[in-house]
């Protein structure tokens, strides 16, 4: 292994190969050990700056990621090089075996057979037989592959009366379009769920020797869009039908019209869910965008919709609380996060009991998820409410001891502040005690912003917000978004209106699911 940096060997006694090799080990482990620490150090930052990402409103930090990936891509690659130089093969220890998970089962599998090269035994010359066999399974990549469909109809005459009888032409998605039902689902997920832009998409088909230019992509995006508008009119009114909702929202650059500088416009989510507390009614998620964050938009989206809302403490709320129609539940995790924060920049007594005491609630909730409302209920009033109880009497008295422009101070105003709406949770077992499932839903536009950075115009934003109800939906059901969209796309414009809800992901029977929620 080394011998193209060490000396003449014959001229060199035992003892002095052997400190040279011990040498040369110790160098290549301190590298080594260099090169670990190093590892661990932006591992840690990435994992830092990954937790920034989410509601971030430059793209600094995600430059900074970029970038630190692709030194740990680097550190890693020469890390592994340095590993197997650090031990010579005669004194490398036998590896531990890894444990690996199986292959999916549902993956096509192709048989390789490997014959011996002898027919016979190549020892003695005798019969070989069966004796057994040895297998081993590589996971390979195939190549996406386009095809073309052609549809031939035969035209047929009559002898007797010249008739001419033809099927008639199967439909298509998009009137006299070019893309099928599985081309269209696929730009639809690897530009709202893989985060590829129309433009990057074209760059691909190219390299397939297709040209698909950016125009014609996103005029597909377009006509989908408009021609999915029922199904997620159908999402819409299955969501605002809960008698809990947990709504959350998101900036959405957009490209200002005029002066090519970008806005801010909005996404909202509302999610219904209410599995954790035993109910099977059919999950679902509905997006809506907005030009602004003005308060009057959810106002709008939820005028008429009677229950509770699980949201965050954003002061556009207010005028749905105060109607009485829409009663306000906090967010737990909101409330944590304001102690975390604090935390991490200067850790302390205080935050750390206050993350302890948030704790301990959750390891309940831990428990009682799945449970029927009555269980949840009944658990939360005997052991979560002495908690909270104790929690709001220690809030208080620590409060009176800080300095009012402490952040630490600020973090516990902003609990006691909300303590009704986040106490809520223990008198009625269908809510939950944090709105994650409103900001899970938001988690993919936080990731593809760049889609729909330079989209024009606000109608992008109505698209993206249609297209992102359908596949969030899909997936709360166990779908996989694509195969879903395929099943929907290759039905919907010979489907019946009056029959859309059939189209639902909760009504669909698709072949084997490996992505479930």
């Amino acid at each position: 292994m080394f011998s193209a940096s060490l000396p003449d060997l014959n001229a060199l006694d035992l003892e002095a190969v052997k400190a040279l090799l011990i040498d040369r080990h110790e160098s290549y482990t301190a590298t080594l050990n260099s090169r670990t620490s190093e590892i661990e150090r932006l591992v840690l930052l990435v994992e830092k700056l990954q937790r920034m990402l989410f509601g971030a409103k430059s793209e600094k930090v995600l430059r900074q990621i970029d970038q630190l990936e692709l030194q740990l891509e680097e550190l890693q690659a020469a890390s592994a090089i340095e590993e197997s130089k650090a031990v010579a093969p005669a004194e490398r220890p036998a590896p531990a075996k890894p444990f690996r998970r199986p292959l999916p089962e549902h993956l096509p599998r192709e048989v390789h057979t490997h014959m011996p090269g002898h027919e016979a035994c190549p020892d003695c010359g005798g019969r070989l037989r069966e004796l057994g066999e040895d297998v081993a399974e590589m996971l390979e990549y195939v190549r996406a592959s386009l095809k073309v469909l052609r549809h031939v109809r035969p035209k047929l005459s009559c002898d007797a009366c010249d008739r001419i009888v033809q099927a008639p032409a199967p439909s298509r998605p998009i009137d006299r379009g070019l893309a099928g039902p599985g081309l269209l689902a696929h730009v639809l997920v690897s530009k709202y769920a893989d985060h590829c832009p129309v433009y990057r998409q074209s760059e691909i088909y190219a390299r397939e020797g297709v040209d698909l230019d950016r125009s014609t992509l996103a005029g597909w995006v377009g006509a989908t869009s408009e021609l999915l508008a029922p199904l997620v009119e159908a999402v819409r009114v299955h969501v605002m039908a809960a008698s809990k909702l947990h709504a959350d929202d998101t900036p959405v650059p957009v490209l200002a019209p005029g002066n090519g500088r970008t806005k801010a416009g909005r996404l909202w989510t509302y999610v219904r869910d209410d599995r954790p507390s035993g109910d099977q009614t059919a999950p679902a998620v509905w997006f809506a965008y907005s030009p602004d964050r003005k308060g009057e938009n959810p106002r709008q989206h939820l005028k008429l919709y009677k229950g509770a809302l699980q949201a965050d403490a954003y002061a556009g709320f207010q005028q749905l609380y105060e109607s009485g129609t829409i009663v306000e539940v906090a967010c737990w995790a909101h409330t944590r996060r304001e102690f975390h924060e604090i935390h991490i920049a200067h850790a302390s007594p205080i935050t750390s009991e206050a993350i302890e005491r948030i704790a301990a609630l959750y390891a309940i909730e831990a428990e009682i998820r799945g449970s029927t409302p009555e269980i949840r209920k009944a658990i939360r009033q005997a052991r979560a409410r002495p908690l909270l109880d104790g929690m709001k009497t220690w809030l208080e008295a620590t409060l009176a001891k800080l300095s009012r422009k402490s952040d630490t101070a600020a973090a516990i105003r902003y609990a006691l502040s909300r303590w009704p709406a986040l106490t809520r949770f223990t008198d009625d077992g269908q809510l939950e005690i944090d709105n994650n499932a409103a900001e899970r839903a938001l988690r993919v536009v936080a990731l593809g912003r760049k889609n729909y950075l330079f989209a024009g115009s606000n109608a992008g934003g109505e698209r993206a917000a249609a297209i992102y109800s359908l596949l969030g939906s899909a997936k709360l059901n166990g779908l996989d978004p694509e195969l879903y969209l395929h099943h929907v796309l290759d039905r919907i414009a010979d489907h019946p209106i009056s029959r859309i809800n059939d189209l639902l992901p909760w009504n669909v029977a698709l072949p084997s699911q490996t992505s479930p929620a």
